[in-house]
C-alpha cells in the first residue's frame, strides 16, 4: 500500500520514496509514498518533478493506482530512492479553489437544503451544481456575500480519518446526491470547516478559510430542471 501523504498533510512540498514498480509502456512509476495527489472529487491531479540519480525529471500526471507518468524516456529501476517536489504554485491554487467549493457547498446546505449534483474545478475557477427549483439573481447575490462572510470569519479546517462505521453515523456527511463512496473502503476521510460544513472528501485543502480570498460567483444557469450551476472565481493572491 502507497502511504499517501496529502491524506495527512496538505502542505506538504517535497518528499522522499522509494520506487516499488516501473511501468516502461507508460513512462510511469509507483512510489511507497507519495504526496502528489491523482485527482478526483473534480479536484485536478498534482504536476511537479521527481529527482533521481542525478536528474530532475517532469512529473507530467498521476493516476489513481499512484502512477507517476513522467516527462522522459529514462526511468528510474525498481529500488530507486527519489525525490519528489510538487508544482506548489498550482496546487496551492486548487487547494483554495477546493476550500472555496466546500464553503459554497455549506453554505448552500445550511441555509438553502440544496444538495450537490456535481462539481468541477481549476486552479482558482470552478463550477458547481445543486438541486435549486429556481436560481435568480437575487438569491446568487445573496449567497456570493455569504460565502465571502464565511472567507472572513476565518474559520479552521480540520481533517480526520474515521473508521467507515463511526463517519457515517455522522448526519449529511455525503453531500453529493449520489454516495460516491466505494462499499470496500474501510475508512472515510472527512473534512471539516469548522462551525460550517462537515463532509466526505478526499482531495487537499487550506488550513483556514481566510487563506481561499474573495469568491466571486461570475455566472449561473440552469442544466435542466431542478439542476442549478454556480460558477465561481477565486481572486488571485
Amino acid at each position: 500500500m502507497t502511504e499517501l501523504l496529502y491524506h495527512a498533510d496538505s502542505q506538504l512540498k517535497e518528499f522522499d520514496a522509494v520506487v516499488t514498480e516501473v511501468i516502461p509502456e507508460q513512462y510511469g512509476v509507483k512510489l511507497d509514498r507519495t504526496a502528489f495527489y491523482p485527482g478526483g472529487g473534480g479536484q485536478p491531479n498534482d504536476i511537479g518533478t521527481l529527482t533521481f540519480n542525478g536528474q530532475t525529471v517532469a512529473v507530467t500526471k498521476v493516476e489513481r493506482g499512484n502512477l507517476h507518468i513522467l516527462g522522459a524516456d529514462t526511468l528510474p529501476e525498481v529500488g530507486a530512492q527519489v525525490h519528489g517536489a510538487l508544482d506548489w504554485e498550482r496546487r496551492y491554487k486548487l487547494m483554495r479553489t477546493h476550500t472555496a467549493l466546500h464553503i459554497l457547498c455549506g453554505v448552500v446546505w445550511r441555509d438553502y437544503g440544496a444538495s450537490v449534483t456535481g462539481g468541477n474545478m481549476e486552479p482558482l475557477s470552478a463550477r458547481m451544481d445543486f438541486e435549486f427549483e429556481r436560481l435568480e439573481k437575487d438569491l446568487v447575490q445573496e449567497i456570493e456575500a455569504k460565502i465571502n462572510a464565511e472567507i472572513a470569519a476565518a474559520r479552521p479546517i480540520r481533517v480526520a480519518i474515521l473508521p467507515r462505521e463511526e463517519a457515517f453515523q455522522i448526519p449529511d456527511l455525503i453531500r453529493t446526491k449520489i454516495n460516491l463512496l466505494p462499499e470496500g473502503i474501510s475508512e472515510v476521510r472527512t473534512v471539516e470547516i469548522i462551525g460550517l460544513d462537515l463532509q466526505a472528501d478526499g482531495g487537499t485543502h487550506v488550513a483556514n478559510t481566510a487563506e481561499v480570498g474573495h469568491i466571486r460567483i461570475s455566472d449561473y444557469k440552469s442544466k435542466g430542471g431542478i439542476n442549478k450551476r454556480i460558477y465561481v472565481e477565486i481572486e488571485p493572491a
